[in-house]
């Protein structure tokens, strides 16, 4: 293994402080604290004056010392199952900037769907000082994980996904009503013969999605041969696969509800490749409703749950929990909405979309 060089490392800058910045505007250490404070006391011209010497000297406030004196962190770990999901990865984003909206940071990591990089990420969360935690749990997360939670009595929630979840704080999607709306959709467009595609892991929005699908089928009358659920991963190579197999299935399904929108990307692109046209001869509803779904073509039918919706419940939730640690667990659930696009015949989406209410 080849062996480089130490850089060679420069002089330790001496961190700029109160009195740095008090000498610099001549005024009174007190009075930049509560220019810092943003403390309506101070008068404009003199805020003015200790601004600038902020900004001239690159003053950078020490939170790690506030911390110690107040045991105090104001951050939040937020623990994703899988970043490179689109959904989460918006989902991430908006819990980010939530929490800065509420002045608190977070620190943002990736289980990468491993219950044991989760475990070891949930243990450095709490070495870092973190005061509560959003996790959305891997698929094949251990009970034992969220009891040690419990019994550590670190604030945290789950979110999009639960284990043991009617004894913790959960925030997420209504993915069984949510997969019935798209059901409910194509069965009124005259189609019988409805595939399940995707759900492949084993999660509670896994298991719920796949439950709303099956619901929907038997309550519209539809037997088990015109039921239909082949599993994939969240991918849409693997998607590509499985819609084959939905293909090759008889009787053959004219439509196919999918897990989420990333599974629908690889379908519709199946569909397009075997001389299949989506949203003519056969219809495809998604879920999510990702940013970029309207621009897929045809444009993507699907069931619409906001991240920012749910990041902003979330961020909510765990900031009330960290404050009153010992209320009872709140379920948050953010109702569903069908948007109707081409995917399913619908008009070009240059016409506005029709949504239906979950």
């Amino acid at each position: 293994m080849a062996r480089y060089p130490s850089p060679s490392r420069p002089p330790k800058r001496q961190r700029v402080t109160l009195v740095d910045i008090a000498a610099a505007a001549g005024v009174s250490r007190g009075t930049v604290s509560l220019v810092l404070r943003k403390s309506p006391l101070v008068r404009s011209a003199t805020r003015e004056r200790v601004e600038a010497a902020l900004q001239e000297l690159g003053y950078v406030y020490d939170r790690g010392a506030a911390s110690l004196r107040s045991g105090r962190t104001s951050t939040v770990g937020v623990v994703i199952c899988n970043i490179t999901n689109p959904f989460y990865a918006d989902f991430a984003s908006q819990v980010d900037l939530a929490l800065e909206h509420a002045g608190w940071s977070s620190i943002i990591a990736n289980s990468g769907e491993s219950p044991e990089r989760q475990d070891r990420i949930l243990t450095r969360m709490r070495e870092h000082g973190v005061e509560g935690v959003i996790l959305v749990p891997t698929a094949d997360t251990a009970e034992e994980t969220i009891r040690a939670l419990i019994r550590s009595g670190l604030p945290f929630l789950q979110a999009t996904r639960h284990v043991l979840g009617a004894r913790t704080d959960f925030v997420g999607q209504d993915h069984f009503n949510g997969v019935r709306l798209g059901v409910d959709h194509l069965v009124a467009l005259g189609h019988r013969h409805i595939a399940f595609v995707g759900g492949g892991e084993r999660h509670s929005a896994s298991a719920e999605r796949q439950a709303g699908y099956r619901a929907a089928m038997i309550a519209h009358g539809l037997a088990e041969r015109e039921q239909l659920v082949v599993p994939c991963v969240v991918d849409p190579v693997d998607a590509s696969r499985a819609i084959l197999e939905v293909l090759a299935h008889r009787p053959r399904p004219t439509a196919a509800v999918c897990f989420n929108d990333h599974v629908a990307y690889g379908v519709v692109g199946t569909l397009i490749d075997q001389g299949i046209r989506p949203g003519r001869d056969f219809a495809v509803v998604g879920f999510d409703d990702r940013r970029d779904i309207a621009f897929l073509r045809p444009a993507l039918t699907t069931v619409s749950i906001k991240p920012q919706r749910v990041a902003e419940a979330a961020v909510d939730l765990i900031l009330r929990r960290i404050a009153a640690p010992d209320e009872g667990p709140e379920r948050t659930i953010i109702s569903p909405r069908l948007v109707v696009r081409e995917s399913c015949g619908a008009p070009h989406p240059t016409a506005p979309s029709r949504e239906s209410a979950g």
